[in-house]
């Protein structure tokens, strides 16, 4: 890689801020009331996400500034420790166990999502893999199906957690990859016509995520239990209008609509500032898509190129399944909103792959600064 480095991209930096900035307001917005009744404290929530902000922050200054090249002769060891930690959390007395879902590493609230890790880890590491596989990518044997196990294995550990969302957000991250990387429509179509069957034998296997689906299907056929959670959602949004009902002003926070700061922080946000507020995020995130993937196509080098896309795929991808849920677009299945849900682990290593963002578009060419 030559050439003299850059600026970083000025305009998605700004993006992610604003997204910040609506995300830290939603939360404390949202979670006001939740935390007054379980701690005696109306801004607890909001002052632990102040806290991730600015480890995030910290994080992505940090991969902002450390080459990106560096993550290229690192991603097999990151490969290697994303599935030990993986695998660890599965373990009975060492994975913390939190809502049925044994998904976290940690002591008392001081805890972490391997799959968060496993997020950015798949990412540089199929990156490295498609840059250094360039002319086998046509190729299903040599080229396709080696990273295929890999993701396959990925996978298959964190949908034991279990986390049908992460897991999908991935595969859909890495399948878009692929794309990039040049590999064969054909080839696509054909792992996309298997991917079909295969996620609907998941759901069609396990319980719950059969009630999400006819939940989805006919939420008001169990109002009070299965259909609850997108009732209440879709209330909260249809509530806001068009202009919503104003900051702070949610009706549904008050324990009617459940994760209302986490996972569905959006319906919050629709109904307090209304069809406008909400457009105005799905915008802010077309932009945040527009300016990745152009650093993407600027980069100077093949493993920039694909890392670009795959991070930005990746937040982009895990912003339209939140919205799609809230909106009862798609079942319900645990996602955060990429900067404006609360959460520590999620954030943190979000930041930092848009620091990693930041970093390639440093050393882009020229005619991505016109």
């Amino acid at each position: 890689m030559s050439g003299r480095r850059r600026d970083p991209d000025y305009v998605l930096y700004l993006t992610v801020v604003i997204l910040l900035g609506f995300g830290i307001v939603m939360v404390f917005s949202a979670s006001s009331i939740k935390s007054f009744v379980r701690y005696g404290d109306s801004y607890h929530f909001l002052k632990r996400q102040i806290i991730w902000v600015v480890i995030g922050l910290i994080a992505m200054t940090f991969t902002m500034k450390v080459n990106y090249q560096i993550y290229r002769r690192m991603a097999k060891p990151i490969l290697y420790t994303t599935i030990a930690l993986l695998v660890l959390v599965l373990i009975p007395g060492v994975g913390k166990e939190i809502n049925g879902s044994q998904r976290w590493l940690g002591y008392g609230s001081l805890t972490v999502q391997p799959s968060e890790i496993a997020k950015l880890g798949i990412i540089i590491f199929m990156a490295k893999y498609f840059s250094d596989k360039e002319e086998k990518m046509q190729n299903f044997m040599h080229g396709l199906l080696p990273p295929l196990l890999v993701l396959g294995v990925i996978f298959g550990l964190i949908l034991k957690q279990p986390d049908l969302g992460t897991a999908l957000a991935i595969a859909g991250s890495v399948f878009i990859m692929l794309f990039a990387a040049g590999a064969r429509i054909g080839h696509l179509a054909f792992l996309a016509s298997l991917s079909l069957p295969a996620v609907g034998a998941m759901i069609w296997l396990e319980p719950y995520r059969m009630r999400r689906l006819t939940a989805f299907l006919n939420p008001q056929a169990d109002p009070q239990d299965s259909g609850f959670q997108i009732l209440q959602s879709l209330y909260a949004i249809g509530s806001g209008g068009l202009v919503g009902l104003g900051l702070g002003r949610s009706r549904q926070k008050f324990f009617y609509l459940p994760e209302q700061h986490t996972d569905f922080i959006f319906a919050v946000l629709g109904e307090e500032l209304g069809f406008i507020g909400a457009v105005t995020i799905i915008l802010l995130f077309f932009l945040f898509l527009w300016r990745g993937y152009k650093i993407a196509i600027y980069s100077r080098d093949t493993f920039g190129s694909i890392l670009a896309v795959g991070i930005t795929s990746l937040i982009g991808l895990q912003a339209a399944m939140n919205i799609a849920i809230v909106t009862s677009s798609m079942p319900v299945t645990g996602i955060p909103l990429p900067f404006i849900s609360y959460g520590g682990s999620s954030l943190v290593i979000t930041l930092a792959g848009v620091g990693l963002l930041l970093n390639i578009s440093k050393f882009s060419i020229h005619q991505a600064r016109k």
